[in-house]
């Protein structure tokens, strides 16, 4: 976690007038944060800032080469295990046929929501960005967000996409449940680290081992080769 202060220093490019330029540059509210973390002492507010830069910046290379390993192990088990015409890609409306199922909407009462219309429309989306229908199959899967690998796993899709065809991206046994509450969380991480939002009170080294456990899970070698080549821990225990 980032709530430690002691030790932490600025880095050395830092204006040593920690003035209203901070507030100007981060917003007030967003420098306020780090403010309240750092007991109002701005020299530390602004190192812990730096510090939780460096370690977003380096969650995000882990969290690069899992998403990769990530979509490449899913398409190769989609491809393979599921019995299509074409690749998956081109075979959305298959893939992610319609789904009903009835939601509490608050005041609206009960509605009826397509849970696959949200795959479908990023199949869709990707598709077009890659250059349309003929765009090969590589093109659209470098499109593909990984918030639509993350729902991949989720409970809708068990049958229809886990049991067919994913749990071959993973050793025999793996729980599906267990892989897609960790991608759910990873998936959540990537989100704040891409909004450059504060990592203050996150389980940092928590979230670091389910990267490291999914990434293992579908590679071993891609496992070592992530924990080997992270900066991560060291950030982590620097100012321990």
């Amino acid at each position: 976690m980032l709530r430690d202060t002691e030790g932490i220093m600025p880095a050395e490019s830092t204006n040593d007038d920690v003035g209203e330029w901070v507030e100007r540059w981060l917003s007030s509210p967003r420098f306020a944060v780090y403010l309240n973390a750092a007991g109002n002492d701005r020299d530390a507010a602004l190192a812990l800032y730096e510090r939780n830069a460096r370690l977003g910046s380096a969650l995000s290379h882990d969290l690069a080469h899992l998403e990769v390993g990530l979509r490449n192990a899913y398409d190769g088990a989609l491809t393979e295990h599921l019995e299509l015409p074409r690749h998956w890609t081109a075979c959305g409306d298959q893939v992610f046929a319609p789904v009903l199922r009835t939601r509490k909407r608050g005041s609206r009462g009960k509605v009826t929501v397509d849970i696959n219309a949200r795959p479908r429309a990023s199949l869709d989306r990707a598709i077009r960005e890659a250059g349309g229908r003929k765009a090969p199959p590589g093109k659209v899967i470098a499109q593909l967000t990984f918030g639509f690998w993350r729902y991949l796993t989720s409970a809708a899709h068990e049958v229809t996409l886990w049991r067919p065809a994913l749990h071959h991206a993973y050793p025999a046994g793996t729980s599906r449940s267990d892989v897609d509450a960790r991608i759910g969380r990873l998936h959540e991480l990537r989100n704040r680290v891409a909004h450059h939002e504060p990592l203050l009170g996150l389980d940092a080294p928590s979230l670091h081992v389910d990267l490291l456990e999914i990434a293992t899970l579908l590679s071993p070698q891609l496992g070592s080769y992530v924990a080997e080549s992270s900066i991560v821990p060291g950030l982590l225990t620097a100012r321990e």
